[in-house]
């Protein structure tokens, strides 16, 4: 075990203390701490080695200034190896992972994209009004009467784009008109007053550039609602609660506007009311007159259902539950919209209250019953977390595994190629010993397959020979029924010698006599020969 000691620096002095023993992981347990207060038990664990006390008050002083000063200016030089730069790089680190660890920073909940959703969503609302107007106008030339009709633009240009001219409009076009507008007497609107229209006639290629602009407006649009989509998911994953009591729109809006949520959350409810109206707040300063009651608020629905007499009021109380939400929603590890509901819900009852005169009920009742459904929001949120952290480490498993057979394989596969390539050579050295050991007579395929090895004869040879084959067919003439028997023999010496290769050693005069292909002549003329030299033989008797 190695010795550990440390340097205390106190105001009498400085003191090197030796650890007997370190124990890390139960130093926050009541019992270590115990052990700690006690001076018995305390001695144990740590023992005092040296003690340097300070003569004076100014020697103290000036060893706290200088020592410590002298200390961080020439570190990096005391130790070997260790540089300016590395020194700097060291500090940034240590403090962004101290900052992040304090702050409990997560990817999830950054606040960013909520403002840039939103001032792009804005952006987007003026550009498409713009491009629909001038949709309305350009198409208005040729079908004026559509204007009145429909209100909607995103719904007019998709007319615009479908109708073009409307000259070509008929019965048969109704059903799609009723399948864009919904509404099946607007679609008969439409085509009556393409009938009896007062228009202009326009030209192909206007109603080409027209149709072009219009599917444009319609993508815009559609983009549109997809972004929307996505500002209330990110909305409910950075801030439920604000989200839940005055709308994701709303929620957005006032975040952006503040900076950042954490920035939100440390506004007063005063400041929260009037956040946007600014240049009336001042103006009113200005001038002594009243100042404004409600800023990014006043597009809440709450404050257009109140009477005139009381907007001001429930956009006081809306304020203070919804600074109380977003410091909630920031400060808060497991987000849920539990709290915000219950905040609607008293909200909902003030307006009531304002109207009606029925008592609400007291925030402190509201909020017990909002702390229990909390806990068991966060504790299936939890478990929900649990399930999905188990199904993406079982699927990592399953990759890596899937990784090492991928590698075990391509590492085997050239031993196995190896092997493969020797095996059937094995195997045709093999294969003509062993099969006349298990038949115990040769293969037809094999002595077909070499029928250049039979002997080469001389010309004498060759007519002794035949002279003893007619001389065995005179002395046995019952032998003439065996050259039929003779010739499928030779055929099959004929497809023996076709499966020769040509790479083989040429073959001689004489073996060129005694092949295959001259017998079935031999053969033939056999016959005749042996008649001749019969009769020879009758008449020299």
């Amino acid at each position: 075990m190695v010795l550990l000691h440390v340097l205390f620096e106190h105001a009498v002095g400085y003191a090197l203390l030796a650890l007997k023993e370190v124990e890390e992981i139960s130093l926050l347990l009541p019992q270590v701490e115990e052990c700690v207060l006690n001076l018995g038990k305390f001695h144990n664990i740590v023992r005092l080695v040296a003690f340097c006390p300070f003569s004076s008050s100014q020697v103290a002083l000036e060893n706290a200034n200088a020592v410590s000063e002298g200390v961080r200016l020439h570190f990096h030089n005391l130790v070997k190896g260790l540089t300016d730069l590395s020194a700097c790089k060291a500090q940034l680190g240590l403090g962004h992972s101290y900052s992040r660890a304090k702050v409990k920073f997560n990817v999830n909940r950054v606040d960013n994209m909520i403002i840039q959703s939103i001032s792009l969503l804005d952006q987007l609302d003026k550009d498409i009004n713009t491009f629909s107007m001038r949709v309305r106008e350009w198409y208005g030339y040729h079908f004026p009467e559509l204007v009145k009709i429909i209100n909607d633009n995103a719904t007019y240009c998709r007319l615009a784009q479908f109708i073009g001219n409307r000259r070509e409009l008929n019965e048969e076009k109704l059903e799609k008109l009723e399948e864009l507008t919904m509404d099946g007497a607007k679609a008969k609107a439409i085509l009556d007053a393409s009938r009896s229209s007062m228009g202009m006639d326009i030209s192909a290629i206007d109603l080409i550039n027209i149709e072009s602009f219009s599917s444009r407006v319609v993508s815009l649009s559609e983009y549109r609602q997809s972004l929307h989509t996505y500002l209330r998911s990110k909305m409910s994953q950075v801030a439920p609660s604000l989200s839940a009591l005055i709308g994701e729109a709303v929620g957005a809006r006032l975040i952006a506007h503040a900076g950042s949520l954490t920035n939100l959350a440390k506004y007063p409810a005063s400041t929260v009311q009037i956040l946007g109206a600014e240049k009336a707040l001042f103006r009113a300063l200005k001038t002594r007159g009243n100042t404004p009651k409600y800023g990014l608020i006043f597009h809440s629905t709450f404050i257009g259902r109140a009477a005139a007499k009381n907007k001001g009021r429930i956009s006081r109380y809306l304020a203070n539950k919804c600074s109380i939400a977003s410091r909630i929603d920031c400060f808060s590890e497991v987000p849920t919209s539990v709290f915000g509901e219950k905040l609607r819900e008293q909200v909902e009852e003030r307006l009531s209250f304002y109207e009606t005169g029925e008592i609400p009920r007291k925030n402190l009742d509201v909020m017990k019953e909002a702390m229990v459904q909390a806990e068991e929001a966060a504790a299936e949120i939890t478990r929900k977390l649990e399930k999905q952290e188990k199904k993406r480490l079982k699927k990592e498993k399953k990759r890596l595994a899937a990784m090492a057979l991928a590698s075990s394989e391509n590492s085997s596969t050239p031993e196995e190629c190896e092997e493969t390539s020797e095996k059937p050579k094995k195997k045709k050295k093999q294969k003509p010993q062993e099969v006349p050991q298990e038949n115990g007579m040769e293969d037809p395929s094999v002595s077909f397959s070499k029928p250049k090895k039979k002997k080469s004869f001389s010309k004498e040879e060759l007519v002794s020979s035949d002279l003893e084959e007619t001389a065995g067919n005179v002395s046995l003439p019952k032998r003439k029924k065996s050259f039929p028997k003779e010739e499928p023999v030779s055929d099959l010496e004929e497809s023996g010698n076709k499966s020769v290769p040509k790479k083989k050693r040429k073959l001689s005069k004489e073996e060129t006599l005694s092949s295959g292909p001259e017998e079935p002549a031999v053969a033939k003329n056999s016959g005749s020969k042996k008649k001749k030299k019969l009769r020879k033989l009758s008449q020299q008797d």
